[in-house]
């Protein structure tokens, strides 16, 4: 099969890439944004008409963690529904028949109940610092849905939960909880710091899922037949959560990371930074019921990223890192 892999130089697209160049078989394309603007209709339309592929994985997105969403959510908005509409349509427009769009968890109302179901879409008030994201995913399913229902296309949906691991954004701002808190652990380990200021309260619970088994529950759906996909979902409510089944608090997760970093000073947490949603875990038996489960043991998962970001800072790869 010809495979478009969109967004391939991110942390879960690149996963992708290297499980399907992995099993082989498969002729891949992808594009860097400099080559290719996903926001860019035309620009889009016209890659599509010329290449064709019998295959389309979105994986590209703009994300960043509660101060960037919070900083710029015009931007958070606005890119994500674009990307999503212009792949989504051309590929349409191409002939495609089967897509593969990632989400994210952050879908569902900030009181969902616990653990979040896939029938929790839709019947709440979202998390404020994530709301533009949040709802430019939401989107991107509904338009994958409405595409199957009126023109018989076989277009799924995967909604992760925190992903972690190599090719992460470890920006000290505007990354994710797991990177920022590793990088600033890093040097505080490093620099001999007496304390670690933490962000928030420390007690919201997170689920953290390793992107290499999110590539892998990424293929494992896109690969499934028609029948069997069609068997476990329902025309309107099609996305499919992936993650561990667990999740640790905050507070759990930064004692884990000092661990692992070797730092042993004081963690501290600031309470006037947000904590955003109090509880983020996915219900995932609809994915297990399908067969799949997540392999990677949490600070195993842990200990390796932390491995891959010290490998990066030796070979003096910021670009790699995204951390300047």
């Amino acid at each position: 099969m010809k495979i478009y892999v969109a967004g391939h130089r991110g942390m879960v697209g690149g996963a992708i890439l290297r499980q399907l160049q992995a099993r082989g078989g498969d002729r891949l394309i992808s594009r860097t944004s400099d080559a290719l603007d996903l926001t860019d209709q035309v620009a889009v339309r016209d890659f599509m008409q010329a290449e064709r592929p019998d295959v389309v994985i979105l994986a590209a997105a703009k994300v960043g963690g509660i101060i960037a969403n919070d900083t710029y959510p015009a931007q958070f908005i606005y890119e994500n529904l674009m990307m999503e509409c212009n792949v989504i349509h051309q590929a349409h427009a191409a002939g495609v028949q089967r897509l593969l769009l990632l989400g994210s968890s952050c879908i569902y109302p900030r009181e969902a109940p616990q653990p979040m179901r896939e029938d929790a879409l839709l019947t709440g008030t979202l998390e404020p610092t994530n709301e533009p994201y949040a709802v430019a995913k939401i989107a991107g399913i509904k338009l994958c849905e409405s595409y199957n229902r009126q023109y018989g296309r076989d277009y799924r949906s995967v909604m992760p939960t925190n992903l972690y691991g190599p090719g992460d954004n470890f920006h000290p701002t505007h990354s994710h909880v797991m990177p920022a808190l590793m990088r600033r652990f890093h040097e505080a380990a490093r620099d001999g710091a007496p304390e670690v200021v933490i962000w928030g309260s420390g007690r919201p619970r997170r689920e953290f899922l390793h992107v290499d088994d999110m590539a892998a529950a990424s293929l494992f759906v896109m690969d499934l037949a028609p029948a069997t996909y069609a068997a476990h979902t329902q025309p309107m409510l099609s996305h499919i959560n992936v993650g561990t089944g667990s999740d640790v608090s905050i507070a759990e997760l930064a004692a884990m990371l000092a661990e692992v970093t070797g730092y042993t000073g004081r963690l501290v947490f600031d309470a006037t930074k947000p904590d955003g949603t109090p509880r983020k875990l996915l219900d995932v038996s609809r994915l297990a019921g399908m067969g799949w489960r997540a392999r990677t043991d949490l600070r195993d998962g842990i200990a390796a990223t932390y491995q891959w970001y010290l490998a990066q800072l030796a070979s003096g790869d910021s670009a790699a890192l995204r951390s300047k």
